[in-house]
């Protein structure tokens, strides 16, 4: 089968294309799955980069989907020719946060699914949302999950709420359209005018230029009639987070998901215990939550956005486009 391979961790000139043995049949609790898609991450952008440590030959790539192609002995969730994606954390069943590392993260601390087939236990993936392209449920094992964790689950997001999303990447745009779907009024910010024009018509009430006006968060204070926002998509981390305090409500929610400036400074604690606002660090989420995403997101009939497809064997020209900051939503590949 062909794979992707990371020779040695620290820059994309050392992503090889392999040709490896399949795997055979799978054992009891298992499925084998033929893998059509990936969709690109800032994670596996850290892990192929060296940012994150992980073993030479590692195969990358967190997200994955594809077809059932067998089921182990005891395996009675799946069947052949079923549609699946998988979990960003394979062990993470269900309950509060019990992970705090990546060692069983597909792509990172386990080969991922840059290749055309695994096999792996069962409970590493769940049902595809039903009338989706392999590269639209790609989207959704980290991009995905992590948008309905923040604004769903920990946020019990309601109709009338209001929602500051930061930049126009993948968790971001996701972000906006579970907003949108379920009745929230959504700001969203970036540094390309013709990237907010392109939010406003996913539905964007209100759109800010970061570079023209960095001191947003008091703009989305008067936007917001005084009041801020009840929840914040952090993506820049301590680089935006001041901001994020400024223009979020007293006592709403700031959910961290990413640390995108890699800045040092005040971060505005102050401002954020006189605001009571609860700011939570947050890592995608947990298989019975992608569970619950997959039947929300069918119900609601959201559509992930897509800005361009590149095939396995240009794994490192789509790192490429990603590092360009150039895309708007995700950047699958496609086997």
């Amino acid at each position: 089968m062909k794979a992707v391979k990371l020779s040695a961790p620290g820059g994309l000139d050392r992503l090889q294309v392999v040709d490896l043995p399949e795997p055979g049949a799978p054992a009891a609790g298992e499925i084998r799955v033929r893998i059509h898609a990936s969709s690109v991450n800032f994670h596996d952008y850290a892990v192929v980069r060296g940012f994150i440590p992980a073993a030479d030959g590692r195969i990358p790539m967190a997200d994955g989907a594809g077809l059932v192609e067998a089921v182990g002995k005891d395996v009675t969730e799946f069947k052949v020719g079923d549609r699946v994606l998988s979990c960003f954390f394979p062990l993470w069943q269900d309950g509060p946060p019990v992970i705090a590392d990546f060692s069983q993260t597909p792509g990172d601390g386990l080969d991922g699914y840059a290749r055309e087939v695994v096999v792996a236990p069962a409970t590493g993936f769940t049902k595809a949302p039903a009338g989706f392209s392999h590269a639209e449920a790609a989207t959704l094992t980290t991009a995905g999950l992590t948008a309905w964790r923040a604004l769903v689950v920990e946020g019990q997001l309601k109709a009338g709420d209001t929602v500051l999303v930061m930049g126009t990447g993948g968790v971001s745009i996701c972000a906006l359209q579970l907003a949108k779907l379920m009745g929230a009024t959504v700001i969203a910010t970036s540094s390309s005018d013709r990237k907010l024009e392109r939010v406003k018509a996913l539905g964007a009430a209100h759109t800010i230029n970061y570079k023209q006006d960095p001191e947003w968060g008091a703009t989305v204070q008067r936007l917001t009639h005084g009041l801020g926002v009840d929840h914040v998509i952090e993506t820049g981390g301590p680089g935006t987070l001041p901001q994020s305090i400024e223009a979020v409500r007293t006592g709403g929610r700031i959910q961290l998901i990413g640390t995108l400036t890699r800045l040092q400074g005040d971060p505005g604690l102050t401002n954020m215990m006189r605001k009571q606002a609860r700011l939570q660090g947050l890592i995608v989420g947990n298989r019975r939550q992608q569970q619950e995403m997959v039947r929300g997101i069918e119900v609601l009939g959201l559509k992930p956005v897509i800005d361009r497809i590149f095939a396995l064997e240009s794994l490192a020209d789509a790192f490429r486009y990603e590092e360009s900051g150039q895309h708007f939503g995700k950047i699958c590949i496609e086997l």
